[in-house]
């Protein structure tokens, strides 16, 4: 029986959108893991019975306070600063951060925090089990500034630095989870 133009054409168009479709299903991000049932979250590499999860010590902030950090409102008496971890090579740390040597908090690999400071300058600390890094940040009230801790984890060790944000890493934010609101 011979295939007629129309039907060769059909199946070319159906192969194609099909190819399209799962293209478009690889490039989707994730959806957000749950958070725990005691509050905390975790984020998890690698599948199962296998994978590593890397939770949070404290309980994170319910979900209304991180549906109201993603609006990206400004307060109208604070600097408001946005530190996000969202990077291909950061799969496992939990990291410390400190700002200004007092307020702690810890983050994991894609989640945030934001940090409600007041004006002027503030200096944030990045602490891990085998080194830290150190970031200036300044902006007045009313102000939002990103900050991106930027982590590689190999098998022969890790590292972490502060990389100043732009507008990249507020879709950063919008696709990662929130671990902790300080100020």
């Amino acid at each position: 029986m011979r295939k007629t133009q129309s039907t060769m054409g059909r199946r070319a168009a159906l192969i194609a959108l099909g190819s399209g479709t799962l293209l478009l299903a690889a490039c989707a991000s994730k959806p957000i893991r749950p958070v725990n049932a005691d509050g905390t979250w975790c984020h998890r590499v690698g599948k199962a019975p296998r994978y590593k999860l890397t939770c949070t010590r404290a309980p994170v902030p319910p979900p209304t306070v991180e549906a109201e950090a993603k609006r990206f409102a400004v307060s109208a008496d604070r600097l408001t600063v946005y530190v996000v971890r969202k990077r291909w090579a950061d799969a496992a740390n939990v990291v410390k951060l400190t700002v200004d040597g007092s307020a702690q908090t810890e983050t994991v690999p894609e989640s945030f925090v934001r940090l409600r400071l007041p004006p002027g300058e503030h200096a944030l600390r990045a602490t891990w089990a085998r080194g830290e890094a150190q970031a200036i940040i300044s902006g007045a009230a009313g102000e939002i500034r990103f900050l991106e801790l930027v982590g590689s984890v190999w098998a022969w060790g890790s590292t972490f630095q502060f990389v100043p944000g732009d507008e990249a890493s507020r879709d950063r934010v919008l696709s990662v989870r929130m671990v902790a609101d300080v100020g």
